[in-house]
């Protein structure tokens, strides 16, 4: 049920993502009371995101009809805007790539026996062992051209110490002193390397008896282009002589690099940008998190998240409270009818 209410509309979705699916859906039904663009627009709205591939959702349209997606490229959910302290707005973010999630299984094994006689390896211990080795082992610093737009453009918005780290990272990834200034940013921290996290964990059969069995789930999210078995062989290195394995669960994510910020696609929207938000920066963005947008880019079709509303800390994103201010959400409802608009009317596919 969507509720109006103090200049907020609350709902489930309202923020992710049901506002740009009606935000586009809209714009189909203005565009096709205007002259036909140069270009073709396809609107597809796909469920199941955070369902698994049990769901038909966009998966299934790449498996069995390919020919309905062929596109130049795709507008998509994931770019949003940034508020300051005191609610003003700060920038607005365009989202190309995305990291990519792989689970990792990491178990340990042991002979067992009666917990009378301890023996001095144990599967609880090593599994143990092996995960504060995985917490404390950092994957190397990656930037490619969305997140060094990104750095670089934030590091005159945010300046002094922090903003010094930032140009000092870009310039030698392997400033170990820059990266732990600017990783105290939870977000700034993940948007700059893989990282792996351990999210579930199991051992042991009984109260009274060795472990036979510890096992751990570790979630990562991969730097888009960083392939599995490099993540795989950094987790490895993590563990080290602890006697643990770890073997990627199914399935394998595809990894995808980034899709290009060309002039076409980045550049119109900041021109665009500057009508609707002026003074505004539009900074290349990528998700630490994913959408389905990552399967779309795999299949050949550039996918991106274009900006226009502006989250606010309170948002409720996924909770009873998920809300949106009413203005924010018709400003980019015009921001983004025009941004069709004017991606429609050019043939350049650069």
């Amino acid at each position: 049920m969507l509720i109006e209410e103090n200049g907020n509309f609350y709902g489930r979705g309202t923020i992710d993502d049901k506002s740009q699916a009606a935000i586009f859906t809209d714009s189909m039904a203005r565009l096709k009371a205007k002259k036909p663009p140069l270009r073709t627009i396809k609107l597809v709205l796909s469920c199941g995101e955070e369902s698994g591939a049990r769901i038909n959702n966009i998966r299934w349209l790449i498996d069995n009809h390919r020919d309905w997606l062929n596109a130049a490229f795709a507008l998509n959910e994931g770019g949003s805007g940034t508020l300051d302290a005191q609610g003003k707005p700060q920038t607005l973010g365009f989202q190309a790539g995305e990291k990519v999630s792989q689970n990792f299984r990491i178990e340990a094994t042991n002979p067992g026996g009666h917990s009378s006689m301890p023996r001095p390896d144990n599967a609880i211990y090593d599994l143990s062992r092996g995960l504060i080795g995985i917490a404390d082992y950092q994957f190397p610093v990656q930037f490619n051209d969305t997140t060094r737009g990104y750095f670089g453009a934030m590091a005159g918005i945010v300046g002094g110490d922090t903003g010094k780290a930032m140009t000092a990272l870009l310039a030698n990834p392997q400033d170990a002193a820059a990266d732990a200034l600017v990783s105290k940013n939870a977000a700034w921290h993940s948007m700059l390397r893989t990282t792996c996290v351990a999210t579930l964990t199991e051992g042991g059969h009984a109260i009274n008896a060795l472990p036979q069995r510890a096992t751990a789930n570790v979630n990562c999210r991969m730097f888009p282009g960083d392939p599995v078995p490099n993540v795989q062989a950094g987790l490895v290195k993590a563990v080290g002589s602890t006697g643990v394995t770890v073997t990627a669960v199914p399935p394998v994510n595809p990894q995808t690099p980034a899709p290009p910020l060309t002039p076409l696609v980045f550049g119109t929207a900041k021109q665009v940008a500057a009508k609707h938000f002026p003074g505004i920066p539009v900074l290349p963005m990528m998700l630490t998190g994913a959408t389905d947008g990552r399967f779309l880019t795999a299949a050949g079709v550039p996918t991106y998240g274009v900006p226009g509303g502006f989250i606010t800390a309170d948002s409720g994103m996924h909770g009873l409270n998920e809300h949106v201010p009413v203005a924010t959400l018709y400003a980019q409802r015009d921001y983004l009818f025009d941004l069709i608009q004017a991606y429609a009317a050019t043939k350049d596919t650069q």
